[in-house]
């Protein structure tokens, strides 16, 4: 069927007149408005112009870019080091890795829309912000498929979110806290990279909810935001310490375990308070094997790497969506823990 302007106005949300504005090259059309109604145009076959993602056919080279936080998160690192390993195992394919300052959305923002036209799909990790989800729709619009990694961020058409079910990943920390602290009364503190990240906010309400469902008999002192920076994870978690020293137990929903663990030993309470943190990393082995650390809540970031550039090649060249498993959450303790 022949594509009408009332397509390629539904497609980019937008209204029949400004799509006709655009496609007569008259004024009073935003920029950003005017190269989403084209790049829609163009993907319809309105006009001519093919998208990237229609330049990688079957057997052609696919060139992905991966966009994630920067700094001290051991799992990120992790992470793109597996990003760069598939890649070299598959000639068929180019990763690039961008590192930005992970609490940024304007940094994340034009980083995104700088890709556009250069790439044939992106994978990000998102902050859920109006200005991230605006660059994710216009990728997606100018025919570049994005999965989103780790967390997810609400109302963009992403081709797929590859990571746990963070929500599930918080209500088993509360279980656990809660089994490992006992029946008697308890003071609980939080720590997350920043609830900016919807993953780190999912986390949270799932600990909460779970708290409330099964241990009401332990209480939330306060959140902290950490920034997934180490330094900053020390300096907070000593600074609780001395304001509360009857906190019992510690969940941390992110990265800085490094920190939080430090002011812990440094006080001599690192095998007192019960601290449940998230990832299986060099680190947090070490910690599990003192009994610093009493569990940690591990996904697997080489299968996380290979179902989003699985995802994103297939999406690419036109081929089915591939049937994959969900992420698996593991629990992990000293007693489990997986050889290296």
């Amino acid at each position: 069927m022949r594509t009408t302007l009332v397509d390629i106005a539904r497609e980019a949300g937008v209204s029949t007149a400004t799509v006709d504005r655009v496609l007569n090259k008259r004024e009073g059309v935003k920029a950003r408005t005017r190269d989403r109604v084209l790049a829609v145009a163009s993907r319809l076959g309105y006009i001519d112009g093919a998208p990237p993602a229609a330049a990688a056919g079957p057997g052609r080279r696919v060139e992905l870019d991966f966009v994630m936080p920067g700094g001290t998160n051991s799992f990120i690192r992790l992470l793109g080091d597996h990003f760069l390993a598939w890649a070299r195992q598959r000639a068929d394919i180019g990763v690039r890795l961008h590192l930005l300052e992970g609490f940024d959305p304007d940094l994340l923002t034009a980083k995104l829309d700088e890709l556009r036209g250069r790439t044939h799909g992106v994978g990000v990790v998102a902050l859920d912000h109006p200005a991230v989800r605006e660059a994710i729709r216009g990728l997606v619009l100018g025919g570049i498929p994005v999965v989103t990694l780790a967390s997810d961020i609400s109302n963009v058409p992403r081709l797929a979110y590859v990571g746990i079910d963070n929500r599930a990943a918080g209500r088993l920390a509360g279980h656990l806290l809660g089994r490992f602290m006992g029946p008697g009364g308890g003071k609980v503190a939080l720590f997350a990279g920043s609830l900016a990240y919807r993953g780190h906010e999912e986390r949270e309400m799932g600990f909460r909810h779970m708290l409330a469902e099964s241990a009401p008999h332990l209480s939330v002192l306060e959140l902290r935001e950490i920034r997934d920076d180490t330094d900053r994870a020390y300096r907070e978690a000593s600074a609780l310490l001395e304001r509360h020293d009857d906190v019992t137990g510690i969940y941390n929903i992110g990265a800085g375990n490094r920190g939080i663990a430090r002011a812990l030993e440094e006080r001599g309470r690192g095998q007192t308070v019960v601290f449940i943190g998230h990832e299986l990393t060099a680190h947090t082995r070490r910690f599990l094997l003192s009994g610093t650390m009493d569990a940690v809540i591990d996904q697997n970031p080489r299968v996380e790497a290979r179902d989003a550039i699985e995802r994103l090649v297939r999406a690419v060249r036109g081929e089915p969506e591939p049937a994959l498993p969900p992420v698996r959450i593991q629990a992990l303790f000293r007693e489990n823990i997986p050889e290296v």
